[in-house]
């Protein structure tokens, strides 16, 4: 199979992961890939591949030729949850570089890329949900190069270490990755967006929950004893520094992003995510919010609110900066393709971000992908069939 064909193969099965539930993985989809990715690997040759009780999937190319590197991929297999739905991708063969009407109606224009991508062999969304090229781009891109790999004819490479893993939409993708036994020198993340990305430093990241407990009279006598817990909620949101929010920042600013918000009179619920890539900064954030926090629980009376602020991962530069080679060889390898690396922080994360931390330095690739999280996401053929070929070029040169 082609890239391509992995590709719309893999994006038909629905793989959004579930926050809530405290399993792994978080859906069971997860491991129907899993699985499916596992029998694709094994009848390529590749004997050891296996997916564990978690859903990590792992496999290993042996060398071929005198490269005693151990190199690793690391794609996930879940999608985000911004929009649900199983997946119908739809090919436009030859695009004009024009607005896109998505079939069921969501026009697709106003973005700067969209003209470089005319001539090109996009893949769209329906409209109906995301398409999940974050990350199955990245996926298919490592089947297809571990296809490539296992032929007869293929040329002389290092051992390649093969990981997808479950649930990085949450937060938990690296939770139960296997560091020693994945067997890895150094490892890629192919994660990334517009095809060129070349990623080592990330947000630092941590997830906020504020409780509000109000108290619940009938409206005909609640003067001067309701204390409505939406109400307090919205005071809350209203004391953070109104311009910083994802639509109002860029490159290394960073932000407070309001993701949930749900209640009634008695109790309301706001879930936030914090992000920032100076460590100081990042720190200063999450005094900001116990601050307020506590303010308000003088106002209103003590147990009002409660933050919880819980760590999620750190900026990967400390960690990469000791073994800049790594980086170096991923913008050699783009450049040997004919691509001009982009270096650029993510203003997100991966789950290199937390296997750096655990011990393998793993900076993040693109995959060719842009407008990850929504209906409007969308991938190039060409890019995804790039990657492949930059891939290929790290392993035969580490």
């Amino acid at each position: 199979m082609t890239v391509k064909e992995k590709f719309l193969r893999y994006v038909q099965v629905e793989t959004t992961s579930e926050e809530a539930c405290e399993t792994c993985p978080s859906s069971p989809n997860q491991m129907v890939l899993a699985k499916m990715l596992v029998e694709e690997l094994q009848a390529l040759g590749i004997a050891n591949a296996r997916v564990d009780e978690h859903g990590y999937v792992y496999a290993t190319i042996p060398a071929k030729g005198d490269h005693p590197a151990k190199v690793g991929l690391i794609a996930h297999m879940d999608t985000s949850d911004g929009v649900r739905g199983a997946t119908k991708p739809v090919c436009i063969p030859d695009y004009d570089g024009k607005s896109i009407t998505l079939k069921n109606g969501v026009v697709v224009d106003g973005f700067d890329f969209l003209p470089a991508l005319a001539g090109q062999e996009l893949i769209v969304t329906s409209g109906d949900s995301v398409l999940g090229a974050d990350d199955k781009a990245g996926v298919a891109e490592i089947m297809a190069l571990a296809q490539r790999l296992m032929a007869p004819d293929a040329p002389e490479h290092c051992t390649v270490c093969i990981g997808f893993t479950p649930d990085e939409e949450i937060g938990r993708g690296a939770d139960l990755f296997d560091v020693p036994g994945f067997g890895a020198d150094y490892a890629y993340t192919v994660d990334g967006g517009a095809l060129g990305e070349l990623e080592y430093e990330n947000f630092n990241a941590a997830s906020c929950k504020v409780t509000v407990k109000g108290v619940n009279i009938h409206p005909g006598s609640a003067k001067n004893q309701m204390k409505n817990a939406l109400l307090m909620a919205i005071e809350w949101n209203n004391m953070l520094p109104p311009a910083e929010i994802p639509a109002h920042t860029e490159g290394y600013e960073g932000f407070y992003h309001l993701m949930h918000l749900s209640g009634d009179e008695e109790q309301a619920i706001l879930g936030y995510i914090i992000r920032d890539h100076d460590a100081v900064k990042f720190d200063e954030r999450k005094a900001t919010v116990h601050r307020i926090t506590d303010y308000l629980n003088a106002k209103w009376g003590e147990g009002s609110f409660t933050c919880e602020v819980r760590d999620s991962y750190r900026n990967m530069k400390e960690k990469l900066v000791p073994c800049m080679y790594i980086v170096d060889k991923a913008e050699a390898a783009f450049r040997a393709c004919g691509v001009e690396p982009i270096k650029t922080p993510i203003r997100g994360g991966t789950d290199g971000a937390r296997l750096s931390y655990m011990g393998l330095p793993c900076p993040n690739l693109s995959t060719g992908g842009y407008n990850f999280h929504g209906r409007k996401e969308l991938i190039t053929v060409q890019a995804m069939e790039k990657m492949v070929d930059v891939l290929e070029s790290i392993v035969r040169n580490a």
